[in-house]
């Protein structure tokens, strides 16, 4: 028993946390910030630790990766007060848990400084002397059932990991995942426990701003749930260089066994090791690894148990096995029962729990393993996660792996109705597929499969899968496999519309819930348009990087402008304002030209906002194709309706091949010559993008990518590569260059990022229009604009005004060289007027025509199923 000075005798504590001060001078912490070591943290952790007092209180800290919460943490473990951690990034579970427990103290961050919310100075509780730590099984639900941990569980789980990763002092070890998920809190005490450091970090590992703070602290560890092996794909870790680092280690659930074979070859081949690892919150964190060397040949197994713990197989009850979907029985297959210090003391369902001791004495895991002649154990199966459905009892998990053996990423459970799956795609024919697939392998009648179609899988602050919502979004279908017919309800008379609704009419899309964003529902720059003039209605404002913000982060700011006065988007600003321009120039009410160049670097620029998340590659190439058919599409319908009318263009215009096949001396042929560039260019741009090692560049060169593409493209802007004469060779090959330009300004990060794009911008628009400055004035002055400011001041009225040219500009520029002939002899203002007004109202009734057609075909599937 460990006692920290000050404190009354008895107290018990956790060993590690209170030795800090052992490891001297060696760094403990690093961040984007600066370095902490360790004789500087236990000052803070020992002046905290006084702060909570000499009598134990029940602390909740509110877990955020950052130094004051750590610091917190490790205060309350070593004065021996019981901590309730809890997720930093839900305030409603938050306060579902404060509610519950009455904590004697809150701590929380609030803007850059930690609170301590001492709401009495003696607990309230009956507190066990051995309760040293309470956590949650169920992510951000705020649900009340905890784990009940002591200070021994901590101390000898810390000491276990330590002692089979081989954790030594010069280990560096970034904190990847949450500090109040019990696998992301293990790193930080086997580290601690070790005098190893920490880079303290709350960014993603598809964050390029990581692995500058990882390179720079030369770290040596790296921690993650499946998920982010998936980011670590699209971000192409495969080629970076970590000379550093020593092993990675995953858990939370289960990675896929060719994903570990693949990475365990990556990881011989680099010089690090892969752990696979097996745990649960029950267990404090880990019960078992697989040792790296069998990573490749065993890739499938959990492997044996931590050292100081042991399992055994505790039979299971006969079971009625349907085909492929679930699994049989024989002598070494049974539930896994763990036994070991780690095991927790037993649950807690209210504050009077805290009073007990251990009821628990090993753990029922709950997973159906087997244990194979080598030694190892295999998870087989979940018995709790078990739907019994007409008879048949289906393991969900055999579903999410048949299907993954088919190329569907999927989320399955179920209940004694149905089973629910969200699997990723990208239409309704996809769901119809899947449902099919499993009815048939699983032997279910149709109806008792619901399938949802989403962009990205739900998963919670932690990475692992989110399987109440999933069951949430399912039941919210129709009885059928599918539930393509959803469509938002109407709000009373006078009530603000619901923004999930809202988004869910813009985008017409039915699968919307508040963890989606403009972004993953595949929001373009058409629908972008509508979505921000309308969201900046709703809030007041528009908030930074609201197309990739969760809607349930989309709130008004507290003391919203209550006036008329509103910010318009400079990429919104443009589009409109180039449309006019181009109108205006060509039925010559004025001569301001340069406008459909602007619009090519605005469409780069936002390429690179909507297509290139950090989606998986299939998923972005499929958004690509889609925005490009939305261009594509239209234009080809119009022109070949002006061509049965007259013949003022050939079938070289109705293909957008006028540029390459079309005849000289048509005047009317390159009308559309801006359509084509940009169809072109978007073919080309996707075409690279699909290339898996283009895919993999982009993700690590976000910005250099783009940059060197302009470079590229500045060869033929200046014909440096021998073009033949200009007429005969694509717009798009000589003016690609302003797309790329626009596709990194939406890239930079930095001042410096900034002011090389418009440098480059400034150096190579002069010249491109010979004894024409005026016009390379203003596609200067637009991309400054859109490079330097983010919005621009405006009013209500203008917002709308804008928003209608700016979603009607490519209906607008198609059909305006066939109205303003028919009014520009009796007045060219007029023609002007008219030229906007009908593109406006075609781009409404195309509208209206998609959404219609779309409504069939789902009800349609909901017939057909």
């Amino acid at each position: 028993m460990t006692v920290l000075p000050g404190l009354l005798p008895g107290t018990a504590s956790v060993p590690f946390a209170l030795g800090l001060a052992a490891h001297g001078d060696r760094t403990a912490i690093i961040t984007a910030d600066g370095t902490v070591s360790y004789a500087e943290l236990a000052v803070r952790v020992d002046r905290t630790a006084r702060r909570l007092g000499r009598e134990r209180r029940l602390v909740l800290l509110v877990g955020t990766n950052t130094v004051d919460a750590l610091v917190v943490h490790l205060a309350a473990l070593a004065a021996g007060h019981p901590v309730l951690l809890v997720p930093g990034d839900h305030p409603e579970a938050v306060q579902s848990l404060i509610d519950a427990y009455d904590p004697d103290v809150v701590a929380r961050r609030e803007g850059e400084d930690m609170l301590l919310d001492e709401r009495r100075e003696v607990s309230a509780h009956d507190l066990h002397p051995d309760l040293a730590l309470l956590l949650s099984t169920s992510g951000s639900t705020g649900s009340p059932k905890l784990v009940r941990l002591s200070h021994e569980n901590l101390q000898t789980n810390a000491e276990s990991i330590a002692q089979y990763l081989d954790i030594r002092d010069t280990d560096r070890a970034a904190t990847t995942l949450p500090l109040h998920y019990c696998y992301g809190l293990s790193v930080v005490h086997s580290h601690l426990l070790r005098g190893a450091g920490l880079i303290l970090t709350d960014l993603s590992v598809a964050d390029t701003c990581f692995w500058e703070l990882f390179k720079a602290a030369r770290g040596t560890a790296l921690a993650g749930v499946p998920y982010t092996f998936d980011l670590l794909d699209r971000v192409g870790f495969a080629a970076m260089e970590l000379p550093h680092l020593r092993y990675v280690t995953q858990a939370g659930g289960r990675l896929a066994p060719d994903q570990v074979r693949r990475y365990a070859a990556l990881g011989r081949a680099a010089g690090w090791k892969l752990f696979v690892m097996y745990g649960q919150t029950e267990a404090t964190a880990r019960m078992a690894y697989l040792p790296p060397h069998l990573a490749e040949s065993r890739p499938e197994a959990a492997g044996i148990p931590i050292p100081g713990g042991s399992f055994r197989l505790r039979p299971l009850p006969d079971s009625a096995d349907g085909p492929d979907c679930t699994h049989g029985t024989d002598d070494d297959t049974g539930e896994l029962v763990y036994s070991g210090p780690n095991v927790m003391l037993g649950y807690a369902r209210s504050p009077g729990d805290l009073a007990l001791g251990r009821t628990v004495h090993e753990l029922r895991t709950g997973d159906i393993a087997r244990r194979s002649p080598d030694g190892l154990y295999e998870i087989v199966g979940r018995s709790s996660r078990f739907a019994k459905i007409l008879g048949l009892r289906i393991d969900p998990g055999q579903v999410e792996a048949m299907l993954a053996r088919h190329g569907v990423s999927a989320l399955c459970t179920g209940d004694d109705e149905a089973l629910r799956i969200a699997a990723v795609g990208g239409h309704d024919r996809d769901a119809r597929r899947i449902a099919r697939r499993v009815a048939r392998d699983c032997s279910l009648p149709a109806r008792a499969v619901h399938v949802r179609v989403l962009a990205t899988l739900p998963r919670l602050p932690s990475g692992k899968p989110d399987y109440r919502a999933v069951r949430n979004l399912t039941r919210q279908a129709p009885d059928s496999t599918t539930d393509t017919t959803t469509r938002p309800a109407a709000t009373p008379d006078g009530a603000p519309e619901p923004l999930h609704l809202l988004y869910a009419r813009v985008l017409d899309r039915s699968d919307v819930t508040d963890d989606s964003s403009f972004v993953s529902l595949g929001g373009d720059s058409l629908s972008y348009v509508e979505m921000s003039i309308q969201l900046e209605e709703r809030l007041g404002h528009l908030p930074a990087g609201w197309h990739t913000t969760p809607i349930r982060d989309l709130r008004p700011p507290e003391h919203a402008d209550t006036s008329r006065r509103r910010t318009l988007e400079t990429s919104v600003a443009l589009r409109a304002l180039a449309i006019f321009c181009i109108v205006g120039s060509h039925i010559q009410v004025f001569g301001i030209k340069g406008g459909a160049h602007i619009l090519l670097a605005v469409a780069g620029y936002n390429f690179a906002r909507f297509q290139l998340t950090s989606a998986e590659r299939r998923v972005r190439v499929r958004r690509g194709w889609t925005s490009l058919a939305r261009v594509a599409l239209p234009s080809m319908a119009w022109i070949g309706l002006i061509l049965l009318l007259n013949d003022d263009y050939t079938l070289a215009n109705l293909f957008l091949l006028d540029s390459v096949m079309g005849p000289a001396d048509l005047k009317t042929g390159m009308h559309f010559w801006f359509i084509e560039a940009l169809v072109y260019i978007l073919i080309a741009a996707v075409g690279l993008l699909g290339l898996p090692a283009a895919d993999r560049a982009e993700r690590r060169f976000p910005y250099a990518l783009p940059l060197a593409l302009a470079g590229l493209g500045l060869l033929t802007r200046y014909d440096l590569v021998g073009l033949p004469e200009r007429e005969h060779i694509p717009d798009a090959v000589t003016v690609f260059w302003l797309f790329a330009l626009g596709w990194a300004a939406a890239k930079a990060a930095t001042v410096r990022q900034r002011l090389l794009v418009t440098l480059a911008a400034l150096a190579t628009v002069p010249g491109f229009f010979p004894g024409d400055p005026g016009r390379e004035a203003i596609i200067v002055a637009g991309f400054v604009l859109l490079v330097w400011v983010p919005s621009l001041p405006s009013w209500e009225r203008l917002n709308q005004l804008a928003g209608l040219l700016a979603t009607s500009s490519l209906y607008i520029y198609l059909t305006h060289w066939q109205i303003f002939p028919l009014i520009d002899g009796f007045s060219r203002h007029l023609a002007f007027l008219a030229s906007l007004l009908f593109g406006i109202a075609y781009a409404a009734g195309a509208a209206r025509l998609m959404r219609g057609l779309s409504a069939r075909r789902g009800a349609r599937a909901s017939a057909d199923s």
